[in-house]
């Protein structure tokens, strides 16, 4: 069978290569040898042209002589094969994976036809945060929660924590802001024996152009949005033009919500954030809105993947989610809590209490 995958092996040794987080190169762990991105791109272009073939001729069926009964459409785009070029292995991802590695000899692979049709990416953040560092910021993350379940902290994975890149789209706008605002000013007074207060009253007006640089919206579903929000902001100013190079020995997604269907959310955020502003412009004991208006002037839209580092766990049947800025290492996650533990520190707190009470009782008592 056709390769319909590219493995990022060292021209050298033949060993995996990598983009390790820190580094301004791609580098061979086992020899040590490093390449630019401009040499791994011109090392691989033709395996990948090659590779994107043989996935257009391999996607074209489904053998269901046998066995089994014919794919849908629907559901033959949202699993598909792919062959590892390094040991044969035939496996299967869903339809937005770019880039992976094969779970069986474990060498970074690249799936060139997924790029086909969407738009390539404008620029990508690269990796800052190791492996080691996400394991830690995990561990940490667990101290202190005394209900957290002795059943979750052993057999969460936390060596599955997996290096992914994350679509991102980043908006550009400039905007006409008008807002009408009562406020009042309040100030109190002793005149006599009268305590007088005393209101201002004011009609303010706040007019401003205000121009927003790189607002992310994230443009993968299966990505939380709350938590894509709680781990930002990325330092948009270490972005880098995109190259494929980067993806080596990380996981990344391709976008499944495009630049128009995002922009909503952007809308949204221009309008908190323009509200934000126009708000702290006022110095008065109390404000409301009365009249706001809010227009776009121009703007502009760039395709970048994002670092992250992520692991989504199960606990009684539900998933708990944690997620590390690979850039800048701000973490968030969620934590079940030990039912039983709760009840006995209840317990434990609730006796406390009540001794504390019986010792003041019996020292009322002896004062009596």
């Amino acid at each position: 069978m056709a390769d319909t995958s590219v493995s990022y092996k060292c021209p050298k040794c033949g060993a995996p290569l990598s983009f390790l987080p820190g580094h301004d190169k791609v580098t061979c762990e086992f020899c040590g040898s490093e390449y630019t991105t401009a040499e791994i791109e011109k090392l691989f272009a033709q395996k990948e042209t090659q590779a994107a073939a043989a996935t257009t001729t391999a996607d074209k069926g489904w053998d269901t002589s046998q066995a089994g009964t014919a794919w849908g459409q629907e559901e033959a785009a949202q699993f598909q094969t792919f062959v590892c070029s390094s040991c044969g292995a035939e496996l299967v991802t869903d339809g937005n994976t770019m880039a992976t590695e094969c779970v069986y000899c474990g060498n970074p692979t690249m799936l060139p036809q997924r790029f086909n049709g969407d738009l390539k990416p404008d620029f990508i953040i690269p990796f800052k945060k190791t492996k080691d560092e996400a394991v830690a910021a995990l561990k940490k993350f667990y101290e202190g929660k005394k209900l957290l379940p002795d059943a979750f902290t052993a057999n969460n994975r936390v060596d599955a924590l997996q290096s992914l890149y994350v679509p991102f789209w980043l908006f550009d706008s400039q905007v006409h802001a008008l807002f009408h605002y009562d406020a009042s000013n309040t100030k109190t007074y002793q005149e006599g024996d009268d305590d007088v207060k005393e209101t201002e009253h004011y009609n303010c007006v706040r007019e401003a152009a205000i121009d927003f640089k790189k607002i992310p919206v994230d443009g993968s579903k299966k990505m939380d949005d709350d938590y894509m929000d709680s781990i930002e902001p990325f330092d948009y100013n270490e972005m880098i033009p995109f190259t494929t190079a980067y993806l080596t020995g990380h996981l990344a997604d391709k976008y499944d919500v495009t630049a128009e269907e995002s922009v909503s959310r952007a809308q949204d955020r221009v309008t908190a954030s323009t509200t934000s502003i126009m708000d702290a412009s006022l110095n008065y004991d109390a404000f409301q809105t009365t009249e706001s208006n809010i227009e776009q002037t121009g703007g502009s839209v760039k395709y970048v993947m994002a670092p992250v580092w992520i692991l989504t766990t199960k606990y009684e049947g539900k998933p708990y989610t944690f997620m590390m800025n690979g850039q800048t290492g701000k973490f968030v996650g969620s934590l079940p809590t030990d039912k039983g533990k709760e009840k006995k520190y209840m317990a434990m707190a609730f006796g406390g209490v009540l001794v504390a009470a019986v010792i003041i009782i019996q020292l009322v008592s002896r004062l009596l």
